[in-house]
């Protein structure tokens, strides 16, 4: 009970809900879901859907509230990182890495990057992306 307890707490603390909106005594294993399936409902401008297939693939997003991302990695060993939580900006962004052993890297969003796709075919791959 008490590693639930903890592990509430830290996903509350994670979520910028207000604390007037919640009735702390009726938190529970039960009430836990009902609460992040309203928070998801209340950023309905955030979207993501991520699909890996292969072994050892790893996808690591830093997002705002305000991003829309797709991302498909097929193979193995394939990274992403995807880091653009420092804007408010709305983003949309497709990113697929098809091969093995592929990287790709993408920091801050603007204009330009908005919609942006990145295809990466083949194996050992690195791509680098910087947008301020």
């Amino acid at each position: 009970m008490f590693t639930l307890r903890w592990s509430v707490f830290a996903l509350f603390a994670l979520l910028p809900l207000q604390a007037q909106e919640i009735d702390w005594d009726k938190i529970n294993s039960n009430t836990v879901f009902n609460l992040i399936l309203r928070q998801n409902l209340d950023q309905r401008s955030s979207y993501s859907n991520i699909i890996q297939m292969g072994n050892y693939n790893n996808a690591e997003l830093s997002l705002n509230a305000r991003t829309n991302i797709v991302v498909k990695q097929l193979g193995d060993f394939n990274t992403l990182y995807f880091v653009n939580s420092f804007t408010d900006k709305e983003t949309k962004a497709a990113v697929t890495a098809q091969g093995n052993n592929n990287i790709i890297d993408v920091t801050g969003s603007n204009s330009i990057s908005n919609g942006m796709q990145i295809n990466v075919k083949g194996d050992n791959r690195t791509v680098f992306m910087r947008n301020y």
